[in-house]
């Protein structure tokens, strides 16, 4: 079965001081044991992930974190970062200072470097020497995995090869993939990483949360973004909401557990972010079943006739 990791990518997201800080760090440290005794041992974050003078903020909160485990526990995790291609970091050691300051903030804890997104569409000679930096770091024992994110097939193929010509292996491919997510490439995108052994990673998973309102609700978020794709969507996915509560009910599961257990299905590994010990236990436990053909077969169904979807990212290559 294809597992399920977690995403750090709202820890350190809030300009939070003194006291207030300390008490939403704490939540975190409890939501980061409680996924790690629930079983989700793959955890993605970012060197730009926390908003500006605390950029990196959720490496240093994981670090801190990882390194109050017990060994047995600190060698069951793969903690996978993703360095940001910046404009200023360019040439083939645009990423080596970035690497060191994501290193030291993970206590020494990086088992994969991942390219944050694609350059391709505005500086394709930058992403190209940016890869092939990540190539000299691992070729010099650095950390033991590579990804991508935000590739589509022809370029995943192209990065692919150039890593394979130097006897690299490409281990994973990060991409927006939900019921609600964008179709543009997806089927192609699946292919190529099954065809090429490639771990698929789905991000947003839940559409940003879209996934877990049940029918009845229609309280949308405060936040200007999230509240206008709210908007937007709620109506949409009425009726494939309505799919993923029954089928949550008969399961005596959450949507949450359902919405994640269709990426699996689909040969994708989600990793939803998650704040609380309750998000952690109930993502945990979604592990433990996975869907039938005919749940999946009415989930695609409701899916496909969804008339809004997810915005695509506009990095994403061809």
């Amino acid at each position: 079965m294809t597992k399920i990791g977690f995403g750090t990518w709202s820890w350190g997201n809030r300009f939070v001081w003194g006291y207030e800080a300390d008490k939403n760090d704490q939540l975190l440290k409890q939501t980061f044991k409680a996924a790690i005794n629930n079983g989700l041992n793959l955890i993605d974050t970012a060197d730009s992930y926390g908003t500006g003078n605390l950029n990196g903020r959720s490496e240093q909160l994981l670090g801190n974190f990882i390194e109050e485990l017990p060994f047995s526990k600190k060698r069951s995790l793969t903690i996978a970062t993703k360095l940001a291609p910046y404009p200023w970091r360019i040439g083939r050691k645009g990423f080596y200072n970035p690497f060191k300051l994501s290193k030291k903030r993970l206590k020494g804890k990086i088992d994969r470097v991942q390219l944050h997104w694609s350059t391709y569409r505005y500086a394709p000679w930058q992403e190209t020497q940016l890869l092939d930096g990540i190539g000299d770091l691992y070729e010099n024992g650095e950390f033991s995995e590579i990804g991508v994110s935000n590739m589509g097939p022809k370029r995943l193929r192209w990065l692919h090869s150039r890593l394979k010509k130097r006897g690299i292996p490409l281990k994973s491919l990060q991409i927006q993939f939900s019921l609600l997510s964008p179709q543009q490439n997806r089927n192609q995108i699946k292919a190529v990483c099954k065809e090429l052994n490639i771990d698929l990673l789905a991000y947003s998973p839940l559409a940003l949360g879209i996934l877990a309102v049940k029918p009845s609700d229609s309280k949308v978020p405060n936040t200007l973004l999230r509240k206008i794709i709210f908007n937007r969507l709620l109506p949409a996915s009425i009726d494939l909401r309505k799919g993923l509560e029954r089928i949550a009910i008969e399961r005596k599961a959450s949507q949450v557990q359902v919405a994640l257990n269709w990426c699996r299905a689909h040969g994708a590994i989600p990793i939803p972010g998650i704040r609380t010990p309750f998000q952690a236990k109930d993502i945990g436990a979604a592990c433990k079943w996975q869907l039938s053909k005919k749940e999946i077969d009415l989930l695609d169904n409701l899916a496909n006739q969804a008339k809004r979807r997810m915005p695509s990212n506009p990095l994403l290559s061809k």
